[in-house]
């Protein structure tokens, strides 16, 4: 499968549940929604249902939904003001906006379910594989076979858990509990730091120099209410790992060159693509939470912006002034403008060197 087939699909995916909230929503509201479109520019094909147009357009780079009276100030017809969107409720207009992003979470909660449901979860004990030459686990005597029984006195019941205490230690000593045949010691380690992201730089990650034990990996079949429950775990850790990045870049402690744009999910998806169906399923969850992420950042334009002034609207029991509404959309297609143009030259850069 071509990059470019594998990111049309990722892309048309994710357009279309986070449009499918917004329309949902909408009509359950009782406005009108006069189109639901797949991408944008000229209309290629589609059908006219009752007052919607439901089409796919020339630009496969997005998508929108156009409800009646969406624009405050529009002229609308008398008969369509039961339909209009500005003539709703705040709290529906809330709803309405917040439905994309929050379609594009249960998307990866559903992605995330199904494969839970089908093949289980995968549970590695911690217990030690391999320990590398010259790391912090090899100097202080660690070695294959080892269990590690805890971590600063917090029980460790998988590898994940181990390695994330690992992370969170900051480079800072930490006490392992280690269980050894039948000798349980406790032993002091400093985690070694740096390691190589996915383009070739380097940031601050923490490791004691081990691998898990290919002998220790269980296969837990879950039931529906587990696959559930551990569907939701998945999508919060995700969300949380994406808010520590976007504090980490604001702080300067991780490279705003990460970011990517069309081109690197191109490249990314025909990577995962090519591994499999299963694999690029997976990574459309994936992709998903970080466009809902995305879009609930308060930035006007957004989701998240219009968010934000029916936040304030709701509070103060008037609309946001349409002055200071239209300043802040041109501030916001200034900084989503450069946002592209960087995310571009960041893909480019990558592809030539």
């Amino acid at each position: 499968m071509s990059y470019f087939i594998s990111f049309i699909i990722v892309l048309g995916v994710l357009v279309f549940f986070h449009e499918l909230g917004h329309f949902l929503l909408a009509r359950l509201c009782g406005v009108g929604v006069e189109k639901f479109s797949l991408g944008f520019g000229p209309r290629i094909v589609g059908k006219t249902i009752g007052i919607t147009d439901y089409r796919i357009s020339a630009i496969p780079l997005g998508g929108y939904v156009k409800m009646i009276g969406e624009e405050p100030g529009a002229d609308i017809d008398p008969k369509d003001i039961p339909l209009s969107f500005t003539h709703k409720s705040v709290w529906k207009r809330f709803l309405i906006v917040a439905a994309g992003p929050a379609f594009n979470i249960l998307l990866a909660v559903a992605i995330y379910f199904c494969f839970f449901q089908i093949y289980g979860m995968t549970r590695i004990e911690p217990v030690i594989g391999s320990v590398m030459e010259k790391s912090p686990a090899q100097a202080a005597g660690l070695q294959k076979g080892d269990r590690i029984l805890a971590i600063q006195n917090r029980t460790m019941d998988t590898f994940d858990q181990m390695a994330i205490a690992i992370t969170e230690s900051q480079g800072k000593p930490i006490t392992f509990t280690v269980k050894r045949a039948e000798v349980t010691f406790d032993v002091k380690i400093t985690p070694g730091k740096e390691e190589k992201t996915m383009f070739g730089e380097t940031v601050d990650t923490f490791l004691i120099g081990v691998a898990s034990s290919p002998a220790h990996v269980q296969y837990l079949k879950l039931n529906p209410i587990q696959a559930l429950s551990q569907s939701f775990v998945q999508t919060w850790q995700i969300t949380r790992l994406m808010f520590v990045g976007i504090v980490q870049m604001i702080k300067g402690e991780v490279s705003a060159k990460n970011l990517g744009g069309p081109i690197m999910i191109a490249q990314m998806a025909g990577d995962q693509a090519k591994q499999g169906p299963l694999n690029l399923i997976y990574f459309i969850a994936f992709i998903s939470i970080n466009l809902a992420i995305l879009n609930f950042l308060p930035i006007p334009v957004l989701d998240g912006g219009h968010l934000f002034f029916f936040i304030i609207e709701a509070f103060t029991g008037k609309p946001v002034n349409l002055k200071v509404r239209e300043t802040a959309q041109q501030v916001g297609i200034f900084v989503l403008m450069a946002l592209v143009v960087f995310v571009f030259y960041n893909d480019i850069t990558r592809l030539i060197f």
